[in-house]
């Protein structure tokens, strides 16, 4: 398990458990995507508007609802909207299409980041040519970009709004988020003082989540993964349960 929390005001290190050790992140790499995109939105790279087709090559299991819809074509700017709201495989692998990985790794670098990194598209399997995870990162790293995402400082302040506001959709609230009460579904506004952002990742034996959590009196920025034998339901729900505790001590700082 590795965690870090930082206190958005003051900039202190609240909490750092092995933050900087690299570990798998699963969809969390994918803000990485949404960055570079936002950037491109602002520079006029291309238009938010403008439509990209779903083609077989893209296509890909599990999370996210475009392959389930009829629509063949969407506007870049809702493909970043299904990522960020449904961590949708297809969408991303479609927007990884169109701007490239080494795109993206170019910009992730030039954030600084060195433990943090998308490796790949999705994939519905692995093999021994792929990389071995979609994205690995350290809660350090994590933490701190959350922090400058809340900040408007990644890239521009309308960069850094714009991939925020798109996170604000996000419904998975499954982990760490599982503490703070909020509906899945709709919390991109305050509700109880409480107001979050937030990015999760989920693979075998992967779970781990990033966010930024605003209270009555606080802000956090913070980030927790976890690796482990994920070789039964026990297992996975002790881990989920350790995630939450981390957000019942987040919930009450932040009040």
């Amino acid at each position: 398990m590795s965690a870090n929390v930082i206190d958005l005001n003051s900039g202190r290190v609240l909490m750092a458990i092995d933050d900087r050790i690299v570990l798998p992140t699963a969809s969390i790499g994918k803000i990485l995507l949404l960055i570079e995109v936002s950037a491109r939105l602002t520079s006029r790279d291309f238009s938010g508007f403008g439509i990209l087709d779903k083609t077989p090559r893209d296509y890909v299991g599990d999370s996210g609802l475009w392959q389930h819809l009829q629509a063949p074509s969407l506007p870049v700017a809702d493909l970043a909207t299904l990522v960020a709201a449904s961590s949708d495989n297809l969408a991303t692998n479609v927007l990884l299409r169109q701007v490239g990985l080494s795109a993206v790794r170019s910009r992730t670098e030039s954030l600084g980041l060195m433990r943090t990194a998308l490796l790949d598209l999705v994939r519905d399997s692995r093999g021994p040519d792929d990389a071995p995870q979609l994205s690995v990162g350290s809660t350090a790293e994590l933490s701190w970009l959350f922090g400058a995402l809340a900040r408007d400082e990644i890239v521009d302040p309308l960069t850094s709004q714009r991939v925020m506001g798109w996170l604000s959709l996000n419904s998975d609230l499954s982990m760490v988020a599982s503490a703070f009460g909020l509906d899945p579904l709709s919390h991109r506004g305050t509700d109880h003082n409480t107001l979050l952002v937030n990015k999760t990742g989920t693979d075998a034996g992967v779970r781990a989540e990033a966010g930024a959590l605003r209270g009555t009196t606080r802000a956090v920025s913070y980030a927790v993964s976890v690796h482990f034998n994920d070789d039964g339901l026990r297992a996975r729900l002790r881990v989920l349960e350790a995630m939450r505790t981390v957000g019942l001590d987040l919930l009450e700082y932040v009040h």
